[in-house]
């Protein structure tokens, strides 16, 4: 009885410190239960195998699927084999157990089959003699646990129990109930519908700023010649500083002189006169108006490229000339 009272004591002081608030299943969570199982003795007991255990129990779950549990159950309807001179004999007898659970699956409304493993102090009569006999037992257990809600489950069980103390097996089978309250299991938060997305107005296409096509600006060069004659004349040099000008302001310029004669005299002698007259316009570029060499070069034509008659004097004034010209691209 005093082992009775204390576990009685036990449960309720857990039942009163547990917030029933916080209804849910998991890790934190307790189970209390109230049972019935058919004991089924060992034939050395000499005792009748159709008596039963009711009881109680209360878990925790130290986990959300392993839980200790402390269980306490009371033996009805066991009688002795033999009846004596009063008839059979009532066996009465008590036990108390303290079992791991492992559950399978997930909290929740379902089914959690489970193992278990513990031991267990049992105190019952004796039909032979007087008094009671004690015994350690070494427990395991399967079965299966199904959650009709969050917080209420019926349970079906098989109990195999080894005696320690009398090296004999012995086993229940049984049915249960019980509340299971205040675990930290989280609640799945309502999940509010997505608000439907707000179209924008496209933004305005942004103008690419129209480049400018580059100009092209070209400075041309005419120097005339007198008659077999490759000197440059001095009205001319004003004409060769504006082309000498005109790359000093265009770094990137470069140029040919062409030079060019009438049509009197051998070809042979003409080309290189023409050549003589390129290249004295050049000598002024250079040495006169600085310009770098190698961006001036020169070639002669000899009379291959008459741009007027050579028949008449004035035809063939025109055609006694050094030419070139440049040209620049400016943004």
């Amino acid at each position: 009885m005093e082992l009775k009272n204390t576990l009685g004591v036990v449960i309720g002081s857990v039942i009163a410190a547990s917030s029933f608030s916080a209804f849910a299943q998991g890790q934190g969570a307790v189970e209390i239960e109230a049972f019935g199982k058919q004991y089924y003795t060992d034939s050395s007991r000499n005792i009748e195998d159709e008596g039963e255990l009711y009881g109680a129990g209360v878990s925790y779950f130290l986990t959300d699927d392993v839980s200790l549990g402390l269980s306490y159950g009371e033996y009805h309807d066991l009688t002795s084999d033999e009846a004596g001179a009063g008839g059979h004999k009532d066996i009465k007898g008590n036990l108390t157990s303290l079992d791991a659970v492992y559950h399978f699956g997930q909290p929740g409304v379902g089914l959690r089959p489970y193992v278990s493993a513990g031991v267990a102090h049992q105190s019952i009569g004796q039909a032979a003699r007087s008094g009671r006999d004690h015994s350690t037992f070494a427990n395991v257990g399967t079965g299966v646990k199904y959650y009709v809600t969050e917080n209420l489950f019926a349970k079906a069980s098989v109990d195999g129990m080894y005696n320690i103390d009398a090296n004999e097996a012995e086993w229940m089978a049984g049915v249960g109930v019980g509340l299971n309250f205040g675990g930290g299991a989280q609640q799945v938060a309502a999940v509010e519908p997505t608000p439907e997305p707000v179209l924008e107005p496209a933004p305005a296409p942004i103008a690419e700023p129209e480049v400018a096509a580059p100009e092209v600006v070209r400075v041309e060069l005419d120097v005339k010649f007198d008659f077999d004659k490759a000197r440059v004349r001095e009205e001319s040099y004003a004409e060769i500083k504006n082309l000498a000008d005109f790359m000093q302001q265009y770094p990137q310029t470069t140029t040919v002189v062409e030079g060019h004669t009438d049509s009197v005299g051998t070809d042979q002698y003409n080309q290189r006169l023409s050549e003589r007259r390129a290249d004295a316009v050049r000598d002024v570029l250079v040495e006169q108006y600085g310009l770098e060499s190698d961006r001036v070069n020169t070639v002669g034509y000899g009379e291959s490229r008459p741009v007027a008659d050579n028949s008449t004097d004035a035809g063939r004034q025109i055609n006694r000339r050094v030419e070139a010209e440049v040209e620049a691209q400016v943004r």
